[in-house]
């Protein structure tokens, strides 16, 4: 049986240091990854002998490999056309805007704020000497059930975050800038349909039926288990049979129908449940 399981240090270490600003007050923190990838992991092989597949960075204009060393970055102005930047003048660009401090700006509930801005959440923990202070904003964020609006700068880019209370932890949630969110326009969603009230009871039935607490302990990757069956049956040397293919869908449905056979579906199995 192969051991499956995530590598993980011993302790968690920052991956960036710096301090809450917070009215007059200033908080040292460091920042750590709340969240990791499980995704399964394939490696590009060779089909005859599975040797590794790498790539190389090559220059466009004569096809020659490029060791990292030599590779700057550039900021494309128009097409073909760029300015040079050395990781220092970056550096320095962020600095003046305010590198190593979480700025914080104003405070909102959490509510106004729309999921979609979210990018990466990390864990905010303070240096031994912030600890009380820190304790402080944690317990007021907690008390007033608000999140900090803030300006972060991590590496080469600056960010609005947030910051919450999270059980006993400040939690922070770089976002997208507002200009970074697409507008939804859709050609579909122009079209004029008729929904009359009984089409609606059914769907806001559908919901109630369905509603109940998130619990996370009940959400399991069921695509990472099956490749680690998968990989485990194939090492056996079992012989790996194509199952049934997936239900296709027999016609279109009259919604009616469908609605109301929903209702009952998601009836039966709340009370299953």
């Amino acid at each position: 049986m192969i051991q499956w399981f995530a590598t993980l240090e011993s302790t968690m270490r920052p991956i960036w240091k710096g301090a809450i600003s917070f009215g007059l007050v200033t908080i040292p923190v460091g920042l750590y990854t709340a969240t990791e990838n499980k995704r399964p992991k394939f490696r590009q092989l060779r089909e005859g002998d599975h040797s590794r597949v790498r790539y190389k960075r090559v220059a466009e204009a004569d096809g020659e490999e490029v060791p990292f060393e030599k590779i700057v970055k550039g900021y494309e102005i128009e097409k073909d056309r760029y300015v040079v930047f050395t990781d220092e003048e970056l550096e320095q660009a962020l600095k003046t805007k305010g590198a190593g401090l979480v700025d914080v700006i104003q405070f909102v509930k959490s509510e106004e704020i729309d999921p979609i801005y979210y990018r990466a959440s990390y864990y905010l923990a303070p240096e031994q000497t912030g600890v009380k202070a820190y304790k402080i904003l944690q317990a007021a964020l907690a008390e007033r059930s608000m999140v900090g609006l803030a300006r972060v700068a991590i590496r080469d880019r600056e960010y609005p975050a947030t910051l919450r209370a999270e059980d006993g932890v400040i939690v922070m949630e770089t976002m997208y800038w507002p200009d970074e969110i697409r507008e939804p326009e859709f050609e579909a969603l122009d079209t004029e349909v008729e929904v009359s009230d009984q089409e609606l009871r059914m769907a806001e039935m559908i919901i109630d039926n369905l509603t109940m607490p998130f619990d996370p302990s009940e959400w399991v990757d069921e695509s990472r288990e099956a490749i680690r069956d998968l990989a485990e049956r194939k090492i056996q040397g079992e012989e790996i049979v194509s199952s049934d293919a997936a239900p296709q869908p027999s016609g279109v449905l009259d919604l009616m129908e469908a609605l109301k056979a929903s209702v009952e579906a998601t009836k039966a199995k709340r009370k299953a449940g």
